[in-house]
Parts: C-alpha cells; structure tokens; sequence
C-alpha cells in the first residue's frame, strides 16, 4: 500500500527554483532514499513534505489523502516523522523533557508512557542519561535523541534528513544498525535522506536521484548502486 505519493510537485524561494515537477512515492514497510549532491533539492523535499516549506504547485499526498500545504503540526499527528538536519533538540531541556515534547502531538497523548519505555529499551544511553541537560551530551547521543523524540509521536513513517552528519566514523554505523532496525523490528517506513550515498543505495528497497530540484533517476538501490552514471557522479568510482 502506498502511505506517501509526491506529485510533480515545485518549490521556489523566491526566484530561485527548489523543486521542480518532483514525483515520487513510499510505500508501507519500504525504506526509500533520496541521494544527490549538496543543493540538489533534498532538504527542501523533506521541508515541503512535512508542511514546513509551502510548495507552489504540486501534490502531496497521504494515505491517499491530499495534505498539500498542511501545516507540520498537522502532518505530525497524521503519523508522518521527521528527524531534521542538525538535530535541533532543545538543548536547555533534560532528556526526558525533549522527549516528553514529541508526545505533544494528539496522536501520542495516549501512549506517552508506552512510548517513552519504548524509547528508553532502543536507546538505554538516553534513560541512563533522563536528566540531563540534552546540550551537553555527544552528537551521537544527541542524534539518538532526535529520534527518540520523533518515535514519541507514533509516526508511521520516518524521514531521515542527513543522520549520520557531524558524528563519528564508529556512531555513523550505528546510526545505520538503528535506522535498518526501525524498519525490520519496528515495521517503520523510512525515507531517507542522507549524504552517505553508497550506504544509502545499500539500504533501500528504491532510490531516486535528485538533481538540480529533479528527479533525473529512480529504481531499486542495489541497481542504481551498481548503474555507472551513479558511481562516477556520486562514489567517485
């Protein structure tokens, strides 16, 4: 069953063309990525999906229903997660507070407790680590709490915006075991957005390159990283 179908959608800033007749869609259970160069259109993909960014022309739809320009708070309690680029936690706020944030949502008000035990059995660090002020831990821990919070909120699907950005060599491959475990355990449909381009391809069921605010190319991620145009451009091979 299709959860997220993208339209020839289009987003300007401006003058300036973000996005242009961008189609796509994610189907339930899938991990889909979207890879490119750095301006390619991809942050602003996931902005225009999760009602951040209001795109000109375009669909977005949901379950087969219309959500284009909703606002995020909106999409949020549809069951549609993101974890943004660059964490954006609330660094002043202990742990267990940011999390608390994620289950602000109406969709999660009921299951805040669940979510929270269910939270603290995927990443122990972060209940050893409750009451601490969230700014004062590591990347790797901040970015688990990032998604931390984001799971608060009983989304159906997770958009990965740059994970593994910032961190360690050691905490980039865990950020991978945890995403790929979100998806087999959890049952979580991931799109996934990320700079790593090879480990990207590796993981997903499909792929769509992203140019320029195009799509230019799309199909299964162990094809397109084996297609040539895609290891000259993008692995350096």
């Amino acid at each position: 069953m299709t959860l997220l179908q993208v339209e020839e959608l289009e987003l300007r800033y401006g003058d300036a063309i973000a996005l242009s007749h961008v189609s796509l869609s994610v189907a339930e259970g899938e991990v889909v990525a979207i890879v490119g160069a750095n301006g390619a259109g991809k942050s602003s993909l996931i902005r225009a999906i999760a009602g951040i960014e209001k795109p000109c022309a375009g669909k977005v739809s949901w379950n087969g229903q219309n959500i284009t320009g909703r606002d995020s708070h909106e999409t949020v309690n549809l069951g549609i997660g993101q974890v943004a680029e660059g964490r954006q936690i609330f660094p002043n706020l202990t742990v267990e507070e940011n999390l608390e944030v994620g289950a602000m949502v109406p969709r999660a008000h009921a299951y805040a407790k669940q979510s929270l035990s269910e939270v603290y059995g995927l990443f122990p660090r972060l209940q050893e680590r409750k009451r601490q002020r969230a700014g004062t831990m590591s990347g790797g821990e901040q970015q688990m709490l990032a998604i931390g919070r984001c799971l608060m909120g009983r989304p159906k699907l997770i958009m990965f915006d740059e994970p593994s950005l910032g961190l360690s060599p050691a905490m980039v491959q865990e950020m991978f075991r945890i995403i790929v475990r979100l998806n087999q355990t959890l049952k979580l449909t991931v799109l996934l957005v990320e700079q790593n381009v090879a480990v990207s391809l590796q993981l997903s069921q499909r792929a769509y390159v992203l140019e320029n605010g195009e799509i230019v190319m799309s199909g299964a991620g162990q094809a397109l990283l084996h297609d040539d145009r895609v290891r000259k451009a993008y692995l350096g091979l």
